[in-house]
């Protein structure tokens, strides 16, 4: 398996979110928007999932190419972006990052599939690889966080460009794996989407994605109306990723031994858990640094459950496809509905109000993954 190859790709791509996530924000700020113009450009790059994933999962599916797929976005996502460097207006930067995500949101889905199709019946192992991932958002956002601090936020956009050519440099080296999983039965895509526990598992992705919307559109924002700088903002972002790389080393232990229902029904609980702190406490650093250790489970045990369940429910020529549905109806909905919720309410109910109601949001997902996903005794083997 080509380890390394597989993991430059993680890295750079969430290299970019490390990016994104924690300063486009402060950046939109700056450039003198109102929080709901915030949260709507926000939504803009979420919403593109809804859409992206599906037209190049078909097209991966249908050709059988996916590193195509991924190589074509990486290229076309360095080039959109660049646009960003050429106007500032609301309309301008829509159509960019509408544009730019549009390629961007496309590639991680099929490298999820290509990375499952190098695994073959060791998916358990997939968060070593994707472990990288988050050294990569740990390295941006902290070194972002810096160099912000040194030089202001306005030199974002340069940044970000430099990483969006590594994450092109690297979809070329990364191989293409054999789809061993082409030889195997795949029910009509519409008959597997209308299991129950197919939709619990859906709906209580969206929901607990929804509920990391305040978070991912205001949370830094939030943290420097409190008084942190850009550097400590960083940090706090950084620590929770450092939780999610500790989580990644033992998560392939932990997915055979406890299951899928239980694991995601406590990740759900403990993202409950994580807002409801930020809300009551964002003044008191040793609290905020509990909460995004918390990310260990509301990000890190809920996605490598998530791409597991994924894996197993879509299989042979729905692959593809099941990854795109999953990238779309969760990081794509589930957070541009979020995001856009909480850009309407953050100035009329304030920041943790607003991070309550995303606890409600994760609170009852939980309750739905709890009552829709099998049991241990039902789910499918997972080699040790």
């Amino acid at each position: 398996m080509p380890y390394w190859r597989l993991s430059a790709f993680y890295c750079f791509f969430f290299a970019v979110l490390g990016g994104l996530a924690p300063y486009w924000g402060p950046y939109l700020n700056a450039e003198g928007f109102s929080a709901a113009e915030i949260g709507q450009l926000i939504a803009i790059l979420h919403a593109t999932k809804i859409v992206a994933p599906n037209v190049w999962g078909l097209i991966a599916d249908r050709t059988g190419r996916r590193m195509a797929v991924v190589r074509i976005g990486a290229l076309a996502a360095l080039v959109t972006f660049a646009g960003v460097l050429l106007g500032s207006s609301f309309w301008w930067l829509a159509l960019v990052m509408a544009l730019f995500s549009f390629f961007w949101n496309a590639a991680l889905p099929q490298f999820e599939a290509n990375t499952m199709n190098h695994l073959g019946q060791a998916d358990h192992r997939y968060s070593r690889i994707r472990l990288w991932g988050s050294v990569g958002f740990i390295i941006s956002v902290v070194g972002f966080g810096e160099l912000i601090d040194r030089f202001g936020v306005h030199i974002l956009p340069w940044l970000l460009l430099v990483l969006f050519v590594g994450l092109w440099v690297s979809s070329q080296i990364a191989p293409e794996a054999r789809q061993h999983s082409h030889h195997q039965h795949s029910d009509p895509i519409l008959r597997v989407l209308l299991r129950p526990d197919v939709i619990g598992f859906f709906l209580a992705c969206f929901l607990l994605k929804a509920s990391h919307g305040p978070y991912y559109a205001f949370f830094s924002i939030y943290l420097e109306e409190v008084g942190y700088s850009s550097s400590m903002i960083g940090i706090l972002w950084a620590v929770g990723v450092v939780a999610e790389i500790l989580l990644f080393l033992v998560m392939h232990r932990l997915l055979p031994r406890f299951g899928a229902r239980w694991l995601m029904t406590v990740a759900m609980l403990l993202s409950a858990l994580r807002w409801i702190l930020i809300a009551a406490a964002p003044q008191l650093l040793p609290v905020l640094l509990f909460a995004q250790g918390l990310h260990a489970a509301s990000f890190g045990v809920y996605h490598a459950v998530g791409i597991a369940l994924v894996n197993r429910y879509f299989v042979g020529s729905n692959q593809g496809r099941g990854q795109a549905l999953y990238s779309s109806i969760t990081f794509g909905a589930g957070v541009a509905v979020g995001s856009l919720a909480s850009g309407l309410l953050w100035d009329v109910l304030g920041g943790s109000m607003t991070f309550y109601l995303g606890a409600l949001a994760a609170g009852l997902a939980a309750v739905i993954a709890m009552a829709s996903l099998p049991g241990r005794h039902a789910e499918e083997p997972v080699p040790a």
